[in-house]
């Protein structure tokens, strides 16, 4: 199997496990930005189990993205050369950063787990997954400008597929730049986060069919069956 077919099945399985990580928390009722303290701390005391298997889900996840990008990269980044440009990099970087935040993200939640009891760990550890959870957003949207942009230029993706990444990008960013100045009322700045968040899970199963269906005739070429003209 060739390393952009590998890339794409790693994209697929890395929506594939975000949804669906999601869908056990959701339903378990896991607090979200700007809940108080007092819930934080009963869901955490009461879903420890349920936090521990959906976190044991991240390595996966990150090592799935990681391969993605780095295979996205590689089909990008000779046309990419050719032209002087190296946007397949910028999203590259973005993927790594995002992996890198949202470590911090699950490394709370397992402490949250152990600090039911004590009121001001529990504070501190949420205020610091409010933090990480928000910042995130920045650099989900690096890394879909970074491969969209890429993508569209060398004509790996097609024009509505690179829309889509931009779109989910504003509303990631938008989200990681307004939310620290709202965490005790995030309102609908929540749901600006959670459009964006739904969207980039669209792209990067697009993204990973795409490379699925790419395949490298040279060195400097990358031909795939998806035009970019639409």
């Amino acid at each position: 199997m060739s390393f952009s077919r590998i890339g794409g099945w790693a994209a697929i399985g890395f929506a594939v496990l975000l949804v669906g990580t999601n869908l056990i928390l959701a339903p378990a009722g896991i607090p979200l930005i700007g809940a108080p303290h007092d819930e934080v701390a009963d869901f955490f005391g009461d879903h420890g189990d349920v936090v521990e298997v959906t976190s044991a889900m991240g390595p996966i996840v990150w090592l799935l993205a990681t391969v993605f990008g780095a295979a996205a990269t590689a089909a990008l980044w000779p046309m990419e050369r050719r032209r002087g440009e190296a946007w397949s990099l910028v999203g590259f970087a973005g993927l790594l950063l995002q992996n890198t935040t949202f470590a911090g993200v699950i490394a709370t939640r397992l402490a949250l787990t152990g600090t039911a009891e004590d009121e001001s760990a529990t504070n501190a550890l949420w205020s610091l997954n409010e933090a990480y959870f928000a910042l995130n957003g920045t650099f989900l949207a690096t890394a879909m400008i970074g491969l969209s942009l890429a993508g569209l230029r060398t004509r790996l993706i097609r024009r509505s597929h690179a829309i889509l990444g931009f779109t989910a990008a504003g509303l990631q960013f938008a989200s990681a730049f307004l939310l620290p100045l709202a965490f005790d009322d995030p309102g609908p700045i929540d749901l600006l986060g959670l459009a964006g968040w739904l969207l980039w899970v669209v792209w990067i199963a697009w993204y990973g069919s795409v490379l699925i269906r790419t395949r490298a005739s040279s060195p400097d070429q990358t031909r795939t069956a998806e035009p970019a003209a639409t």
